[in-house]
């Protein structure tokens, strides 16, 4: 029992000084604020694809959530320009396939306009199925598009 007793108040005491110490994790001694870790900064280049169902152009909700979450991250940014790549699979003609691609960036780029992102910084392409073609690639990595934005803090 004595021994029980004893194991409770060491558990207690080690707990009491853990969080003695956590409670001044946050003081300083000397007075000053200084943050020991700076906040990275969401400004830069960044890449993200967004994908569409086999042979369509509308952007689903999972695109339109992904847009929305990006143009989120970076509003407190400059845009300074925004390339925007459609591609498309290799089935079908080339004709088709580099409108379906040409479609896929003028959606994605109507959707990132609305969520506020400046219209001149925007830079479209399409792919087509050649521009999509690259080793090893699984027939839904090619329905996408590509976006590249550049941007830095305001």
């Amino acid at each position: 029992m004595k021994r029980t007793n004893a194991i409770a108040r060491g558990l207690a005491l080690a707990g009491l000084g853990a969080a003695t110490m956590l409670a001044g994790c946050g003081a300083n001694p000397f007075g000053r604020t200084k943050s020991l870790v700076a906040a990275p900064s969401a400004c830069g280049v960044h890449r993200f694809d967004v994908y569409f169902a086999d042979g369509q152009a509308d952007l689903t909700s999972s695109a339109r959530t992904a847009i929305s979450l990006t143009a989120t991250a970076l509003q407190t940014c400059n845009i300074r320009s925004v390339k925007v790549t459609g591609l498309a699979d290799a089935r079908g003609g080339a004709a088709a396939n580099l409108s379906i691609s040409q479609r896929r960036a003028q959606a994605v780029t109507e959707a990132l306009e609305a969520a506020g992102w400046p219209a001149p910084a925007f830079e479209l392409g399409a792919g087509g199925s050649e521009g999509a073609s690259s080793g090893g690639v699984s027939e839904p990595l090619r329905r996408r598009t590509e976006v590249v934005v550049e941007a830095t803090p305001k």
